[in-house]
């Protein structure tokens, strides 16, 4: 039997001491709430910490609702989507700098300045439609 190793303050190494009582995650912070469908063949995990926006294209769901938000659940773990499901899932939005790499490589930089050109961007197309259309 290994001996236990003592550090003088009563606890083990690698022990944690918590204060008791609830930790309320993403407390003040945007959430939405979309519907959420496999359309795919196959099973799709999602990560606590994936920018939604970016999720498998097999996914259906308000995707424009999701730029820079996230699953609202623990950090490591992942919601999985078996095909032809469907569910409504809680998405928080990202906090700090609000900067995403990576992905899909959708973004690539600030959600928020990405935000404002996406916006100018659909702006022009609709006033170009509505230009045709004449």
């Amino acid at each position: 039997m290994a001996n236990k190793i003592h550090t003088g303050s009563g606890m083990i190494p690698g022990q944690m001491q918590v204060a008791s009582g609830h930790i309320t995650l993403n407390a003040d912070m945007p959430t939405v709430s979309v519907i959420v469908a496999n359309i795919g063949d196959r099973p799709i995990q999602i990560g606590s910490h994936y920018h939604f926006y970016e999720a498998n294209d097999a996914l259906t769901f308000e995707r424009e609702l999701t730029l820079g938000f996230r699953l609202n659940i623990a950090a490591g773990t992942a919601i999985r989507f078996e095909p032809g499901q469907s569910r409504t899932v809680e998405l928080v939005a990202f906090g700090g700098n609000r900067m995403v790499y990576g992905f899909q490589g959708k973004v690539m930089g600030s959600i928020d300045e990405f935000t404002a050109q996406h916006a100018v961007t659909d702006k022009e197309a609709c006033c170009e439609n509505k230009d045709e259309g004449k």
